[in-house]
């Protein structure tokens, strides 16, 4: 889909509805939900936040309504995006995976509450003060996923140690890149690994991503935190697999499609957290007055079927940390 006739079908999805429900939802207060990525693979997420809202005492479709928005990874829809909610003058905007949407939010809106869920650092990117003094209209989530980056390559290498020809595949317009890309070099020279970096920023970069590691001789890949690498979870496992090259991931998604590993928190919480803190400022609390919540809790996945597939002898002492292991 090109650019401009996205952006036609999102400013004219709010007016292909009945009467009736355009009626019933004018007297409900109205969220923005802005994701960077696509509907598809962000559903059990957005199911999540909808518990956390229901838990607050809001319903969707009862009690309040949501305008949603994917920008399928496409970053530089982000000001078009936040622009059409800000104008729509919703009750307060929530944006998910994606930094660059939280920046383009937060420069359309001083007033309209934003609850983010993010993987980058808010405070270094601008958009709090603080984690515990967020101030301004500004507060969320953040899994602190490119602090997690080195410790993926750790748990990658542990897996397999004789693989000291690694990559990192980044997706070059996320925000976070340079920064994540940066602390993985560190990690693979501490480790004493080779490493190479390859950039993928559309879905037909990826397979040519992978041909770069194939004929670079990585022997495993870590895959960056990106929702263009959420929203193709699939193909990367299969490229993958083709590839024979262990890979790992932040989401426990990736390895139930067949990808060897993932190692992060528990995004299906951090979203439910999201929509509960919608659903305080719903009831009259303040963004500046909200902490920015971090995770708590990191789980690794092993599937174990593509293990023996790419004839890999996970440590037993891997297997014991792991929260799931896929047979």
């Amino acid at each position: 889909m090109k650019r401009r006739e996205f952006i036609t079908l999102v400013g004219g999805a709010a007016v292909a509805g009945p009467l009736t429900v355009r009626a019933q939802q004018a007297a409900l207060p109205v969220i923005g939900f802005l994701n960077g990525g696509t509907a598809a693979a962000y559903a059990p997420y957005v199911t999540a936040f909808r518990h956390g809202l229901a838990a607050a005492g809001y319903i969707e479709g009862r009690d309040v309504a949501i305008e949603y928005r994917w920008a399928e990874g496409q970053y530089d829809l982000a000001p078009a995006l936040a622009t059409d909610l800000v104008r729509r003058q919703v009750a307060l905007i929530c944006v998910t995976a994606s930094t660059a949407l939280v920046q383009a939010t937060k420069a359309a809106t001083s007033t309209i509450p934003i609850v983010f869920a993010i993987g980058a650092d808010p405070v270094k990117f601008g958009l709090v003060a603080s984690l515990n003094r967020p101030g301004g209209n500004v507060t969320g989530v953040s899994f602190l996923a490119n602090l997690l980056a080195a410790k993926q390559l750790e748990v990658l290498h542990e897996a397999v140690p004789n693989a000291t020809a690694v990559a990192f595949l980044v997706n070059p317009r996320n925000p976070n890149a340079a920064a994540d890309t940066t602390e993985v070099q560190i990690a693979a020279k501490r480790l004493g690994l080779e490493l190479t970096v390859a950039s993928a920023g559309a879905e037909d970069a990826i397979d040519k991503a992978f041909a770069t590691l194939v004929r670079e001789q990585a022997r495993a890949v870590l895959i960056g935190a990106d929702p263009l690498f959420t929203a193709h979870r699939e193909r990367v496992a299969l490229l993958a697999e083709r590839h024979r090259l262990p890979t790992i991931f932040i989401q426990r998604e990736f390895p139930k499609v067949g990808g060897l590993m993932s190692y992060g928190p528990d995004q299906t919480d951090a979203y439910r957290q999201t929509g509960a803190y919608a659903g305080r400022i719903l009831r009259g609390e303040k963004p500046a007055d909200l902490p920015v919540v971090q995770p708590t809790r990191f789980q690794l996945v092993i599937n174990l079927k593509t293990a023996k597939a790419l004839g890999i002898d996970v440590p037993p002492t891997l297997l014991a940390r792991a929260d799931e292991v896929i047979e």
